[in-house]
């Protein structure tokens, strides 16, 4: 499975945009489909998931600003980020992977087998 993530660049503070991750190649089913992002200097951090059912997980970070969605005919998993801060400035990161038996699982990077190449989000104050 390849990862394409595409739709970062630079937003003013409170700003949005869409981020979009398509999937090519493989099997695009039960799987779960998540976002992580990697500031500079600092380790890579969960995002948001979504799960084969559509249901979706959030970092508090990302609560109430941040809405993962998923077009399985597309094989295409969107995050609209809303409200950003400066502290999202951040590369993200589309990852794909079995769906877990744990809510948990969804969280931790090592869940994810494929990834993507990562797109830039600045946020300016």
């Amino acid at each position: 499975v390849q990862l394409q993530a595409s739709g970062g660049g630079l937003v003013q503070a409170g700003g949005s945009l869409r981020l979009s991750c398509a999937a090519s190649g493989g099997t695009f089913s039960n799987n779960v489909m998540g976002w992580f992002r990697q500031a500079q200097g600092k380790e890579r951090e969960f995002v948001a998931a979504i799960r084969w059912s559509s249901y979706t997980y959030y970092a508090d970070s990302a609560k109430g600003r941040f809405t993962i969605s998923r077009d399985n005919a597309k094989k295409t998993v969107y995050l609209q980020m809303n409200t950003l801060k400066p502290e999202d400035t951040a590369v993200y990161y589309c990852g794909a992977g079995r769906d877990p038996t744990t809510a948990q699982a969804v969280g931790v990077a090592r869940t994810y087998e494929f990834w993507g190449q990562g797109t830039l989000v600045t946020v300016s104050s």
